[in-house]
């Protein structure tokens, strides 16, 4: 049995649609992190061009290897009209609770830009209250090319990060999953404790915290 020919998805329909409403800078908003166990949450703004090239520009968990989102991440920053990475801390994130601080990383970006956006696409199904019309799209980064943007830009900043930081704090295995909780990530905790990179009001299974001073020295 053959299967059906699917039409390819426009990645553009959000952005021309709201083009033609009059609306000129049209900002693609995501984030990166919330179920990790330690880093910041990080969010990502993009305003795209409409003569933008939408080739290889998807959910960043779709390009297989951090060298390729790099690439793209790199022709994202050369070409778009405005673009700004944001984080909420650990301490941020258990202050605000992990939406709450996604929600501001988000804003963040929204208040970078300047002009301001005039209208805001949303990766997922909710937002906070925002002064700036905006809409949610479920599943974003698979059919909007600013929100797929955003998505690429915030993950190789993360993911940078926590590269980083797994040099400076190893017992957790962040060189792989960045902050992800994996079994990895648990026994180092079990091990050597809380970091003070993780996220005090997320599940942990341990109330040891790390006496282990980080590699170089580094205090955070």
């Amino acid at each position: 049995m053959k299967k059906k020919n699917s039409m390819p998805i426009d990645m553009l329909h959000f952005e021309q649609q709201l083009w033609k409403q009059g609306f000129s800078r049209v900002m693609g908003l995501d984030e990166v992190g919330r179920g990790c166990l330690a880093g910041p949450v990080v969010a990502a703004g993009v305003i795209l061009p409409d003569d933008f090239n939408c080739a290889g520009i998807t959910d960043s968990k779709q390009i297989p290897t951090h060298a390729l989102r790099c690439q793209v991440a790199e022709r994202i920053r050369k070409e778009a009209v405005f673009y700004a990475v944001k984080e909420c801390s650990p301490q941020e994130i258990d202050t605000h609770n992990i939406l709450q601080a996604s929600f501001l990383a988000m804003q963040k970006c929204v208040e970078a830009a300047d002009p301001t956006p005039d209208f805001l696409l949303v990766d997922g199904n909710r937002f906070t209250a925002s002064l700036i019309p905006y809409e949610c799209v479920v599943k974003g980064d698979t059919r909007s090319a600013s929100i797929a943007a955003a998505s690429i830009l915030a993950k190789v900043y993360r993911d940078e990060l926590m590269y980083s930081m797994h040099q400076l704090y190893p017992w957790y295995g962040w060189d792989t999953n960045v902050g992800y909780p994996t079994r990895t990530h648990y026994a180092g905790l079990e091990a050597c404790g809380i970091s003070p990179l993780h996220r005090r009001s997320f599940r942990l299974r341990t109330d040891k915290v790390l006496t282990t001073a980080p590699r170089n020295g580094y205090e955070s």
